[in-house]
């Protein structure tokens, strides 16, 4: 016989290879999935994006709205496009233009060094 003391099993705290594998492939599916984790952060950034370029149209077209009012119904409007752009008059205006004197080309003289 022997004289040793039978050794008592104790149980092992490390949970399985396999079980820690699925858990792994789990998180990484939470985080990184198609609907994971990060890709909603992602999509939720993308709304706030897409929701603040949708108030910037908006407030676009109410100018727009504005502009067409005003062209529809207010005559200084139309009298403002008509002198701006096209160069119209009223017909008890004197019109002035001044033409620019032709620019005078600059040669270029060489360059001295200073002392000479």
């Amino acid at each position: 016989m022997s004289t040793e003391a039978p050794q008592s099993r104790i149980p092992s705290l490390r949970p399985p290879l396999w079980a820690v594998a699925i858990i792994l492939i789990l998180l990484g599916l939470a985080l990184f999935g198609d609907k994971g984790v990060l890709r909603a952060l992602q999509a939720g950034r993308q709304k706030t994006k897409l929701e603040n370029r949708v108030r910037e149209l908006e407030a676009a077209n109410a100018d727009l709205r504005k502009q067409i009012e005003a062209l529809r119904n207010d005559p200084r409007t139309i009298e403002n496009i008509a002198r701006k752009e096209l160069g119209m008059v009223k017909d008890d205006e004197i019109v002035y233009q001044f033409r620019n004197p032709p620019q005078k080309s600059v040669q270029s003289r060489p360059s001295t060094q200073a002392g000479e």
